[in-house]
């Protein structure tokens, strides 16, 4: 599966029109969700055919698209699917109970309710939500597929605008000519990553250098919420509402750009190795640190590994994720246990006298590491699914999407 984004193009109404069918989206799967927590032993066909007890006691759950009802039965199904996996695994602390959803962004749609124009620069949306005819603006060209091969229909809302996510069931592997190399990668936050061959990349930052820019937004949205309470005795205002969405736009900068550059690094890497050996690290609980909470979530360590496994899985090359303990402590020359604190950037060996940087020898073990559990490559390290399919929404056939750019 490879997913398709566009622009979506129309007038207000038709907006309006595209944040009626989220709402309703959004109530079918609560709807769904309350109706598991009363009725023990439901199934995810018992919230499928419940969709239709809710087209007719409401009207307007009516007119969103019968697939697109199942859709929403389905995404509350996999939240509570998701629960019972945790509990079976006897995950420690919370297993992740569903909870119902307050601001849905987007809504789906499957094989039906939905038609693409002749040149495929427009779709059409035939429930009676009155969404009408899109304009869609992008760089993709869908008629090199078939229309049956597109599975999902996806609207998103965003604060720049609305967009159209077409997933296309498409085989993503491709085949390339070996490359004879083998690298371990580190990541860190001085470097975003520093490999076993010496090499490093350095941490773009892309929040910090940004974060004036994003305080001075915040505080003007803070006092236009201020002034309208005190002005009028309103929650919120038009202005509160523009400022909102200014400081909404400029967090989506931040991430896309975070984004393409955790895409293009990790594409650099799987193309120029045959394996690459990584860490397997515990960002939830790394994040808990206040001290390092933001700068590791700027960094985007769980961005790249998923793009570095997604390519992986398309290309063909050996992406193999190992335990990250002692990698740095360890000496990679003759293997003793030098301690040093996370502000000590140099490794020194008092044992063989090895002289390093400290993320160049942590890279060198974590590359032993990964050779010697090369074997064990078939099952992901994050379980079922590998980490590029673990934050994706899953598709009726138990597959899941992602998105990348036209070049690669």
């Amino acid at each position: 599966m490879i997913i398709y984004e566009f622009k979506l193009k129309g007038k207000d109404r038709q907006y309006r029109a595209i944040d009626e069918a989220i709402r309703t989206f959004q109530f079918i799967q609560n709807k769904c969700l309350r109706q598991w927590m009363d009725v023990l032993g439901l199934s995810k066909y018992d919230l499928n055919k419940y969709c239709a007890v809710l087209a007719a006691e409401f009207p307007f759950a009516s007119e969103l698209n019968s697939m697109a009802r199942q859709s929403a039965a389905e995404r509350a199904w996999s939240a509570i699917a998701r629960f019972y996996d945790n509990c079976k695994k006897k995950l420690k602390g919370k297993k992740g109970f569903p909870k119902f959803k307050k601001n849905c962004r987007s809504v789906e749609y499957k094989t039906s309710g939905w038609a693409l124009s002749e040149n495929r620069k427009a779709v059409t949306f035939k429930d009676k939500k009155g969404i009408g005819t899109l304009k869609l603006k992008g760089t993709y060209d869908l008629n090199y597929y078939d229309v049956k091969q597109i599975k999902r229909v996806r609207l998103v809302r965003r604060s720049n605008g609305y967009y159209a996510q077409f997933a296309i069931d498409v085989d993503i592997k491709v085949k390339t000519q070996p490359t004879l190399q083998v690298v371990g990668i580190d990541l860190g936050l001085k470097y975003f990553i520093a490999d076993s061959k010496g090499n490093v990349e350095p941490s773009p930052q892309f929040y910090r250098k940004s974060e004036k820019q994003l305080n001075r937004a915040n505080r003007k949205k803070s006092k236009k919420f201020s002034a309208a309470r005190k002005k009028a005795k309103l929650r919120q205002s038009s202005n509160y509402h523009k400022s909102r969405n200014r400081y909404a736009r400029k967090h989506l900068r931040v991430s896309r750009q975070r984004k393409e550059y955790c895409k293009r690094v990790a594409y650099s890497v799987i193309q120029s190795n045959d394996l690459v050996a990584y860490e397997d690290l515990n960002v939830k609980n790394m994040v808990k640190n206040r001290h390092l909470a933001k700068s590791i979530s700027d960094v985007g360590w769980s961005t790249f590994r998923q793009w570095l496994e997604y390519f992986g899985h398309k290309y063909g090359k050996v992406t193999v994720a190992v335990p990250p303990h002692n990698t740095s402590q360890n000496c990679s020359n003759c293997g003793k246990n030098v301690k040093k604190s996370l502000s000590t950037r140099t490794h020194l060996c008092p044992h063989c006298n090895y002289v390093a940087d400290r993320d160049i020898n942590a890279s060198i073990n974590i590359l032993r590491l990964g050779l010697t559990t090369v074997g064990h490559t078939g099952s992901y390290a994050w379980g079922d699914l590998p980490s590029w399919a673990v934050g994706a929404s899953l598709l009726s056939n138990g597959e899941s999407g992602n998105q990348e750019s036209p070049s690669q």
